[in-house]
């Protein structure tokens, strides 16, 4: 039985139970740890660790006290000029209690901010510096005003690597008493595009089912693509038999579910796998670039993966 969210349960406490991101690490560690931290920025995509090291940073300042001297704000749900005038002003222009001189403030998703509230936030870092440090989490540092980029240090982490997944992703597997494959270790990977959040929930579902994870169960869960169906549409377009390649397709859509945008991507992977020249893959993924963007733009799945399909057999005849 699932019992709570494997994420919440296993969210690192400490800066030595991080995975990742080693020189911000050092860098945000050594700031914590002279007690006297600047304003920061964390941007980067999700799911690699920006709210856990803002939750780190604060416990390691505050101890036993962190919750009377922190303010977590989601700015997506909360984004308006009112949330900054009121909750966070309220709470910056009270006295922090313990050692350290200042409160914390995290707004995660700050680039979800109007332009007004974030004009609004800029006054406020400015007048209670004193008092209150602000820690910024976004995705897209470029949507976040630059007088507030400059009032920040600014931390761009990066998407993690499979050994620091693979590492986290252990801890999590013998607290829990499963076991993994390998290859499925690498299919939860694939899966996961980096995002550690998203690994841990794949694997939690996964081991919901079973204790003994294979690649075909993972595969499963994932409900994507496989590389070896993807391959032998493209094999079939390739030598030119544009019906077979198209019936193949068909059934993996309908009978596995899949949607068109993640067909599309799985062939972006398998490009690269392909014995053809390296002027024609180049090719290739222009046009599958192409048919994402009219995907994503509405267009019929099917009828713009034909397409794709298509220039796939007229590369193969040496016409595309």
């Amino acid at each position: 039985m699932i019992s709570e969210i494997w994420t919440e349960k296993y969210r690192p406490s400490s800066f030595g139970e991080l995975v990742g991101q080693e020189e911000i690490l050092k860098r945000i560690a050594a700031l914590t740890n002279s007690f006297n931290i600047p304003h920061m920025l964390f941007a980067g995509p999700a799911g690699i660790g920006k709210s856990t090291m803002a939750l780190i940073v604060v416990k390691e300042l505050f101890k036993e006290n962190w919750k009377e001297n922190y303010l977590e704000l989601n700015a997506s749900d909360e984004r308006g000029i009112n949330v900054v005038r009121e909750k966070v002003k309220s709470f910056a222009r009270t006295k922090s209690l313990g050692k350290v001189p200042f409160k914390v403030i995290f707004l995660d998703e700050a680039d979800a901010l109007t332009p007004e509230a974030q004009q609004a936030l800029r006054r406020t870092m400015e007048n209670y510096s004193a008092t209150c440090r602000f820690v910024l989490s976004c995705n897209y540092s470029s949507k976040i005003i630059d007088p507030i980029q400059s009032r920040c240090a600014i931390f761009r982490f990066k998407l993690l690597e499979k050994k620091d997944i693979e590492r986290y992703l252990k801890r999590i597997m013998d607290a829990e008493k499963i076991t993994v494959s390998p290859e499925a270790i690498e299919i939860l990977y694939e899966g996961s595009e980096g995002d550690c959040r998203k690994a841990v929930n794949l694997l939690q579902s996964t081991a919901s089912i079973a204790s003994n994870i294979t690649a075909e169960l993972i595969s499963t869960v994932i409900s994507s693509a496989k590389p070896k169906d993807i391959k032998i549409v493209l094999d079939y377009a390739l030598a030119g038999d544009f019906q077979k390649s198209r019936e193949k397709l068909l059934d993996i859509m309908l009978k596995e579910s899949i949607s068109g945008q993640d067909v599309i991507k799985s062939i972006q992977k398998e490009i690269w796998n392909l014995p053809i020249e390296p002027e024609i893959k180049v090719k290739l993924t222009e046009k599958t670039g192409e048919a994402e963007f009219r995907l994503v733009e509405g267009s019929d799945p099917f009828i713009q993966l034909q397409a794709l399909l298509a220039s796939f057999v007229l590369a193969g005849l040496g016409k595309g």
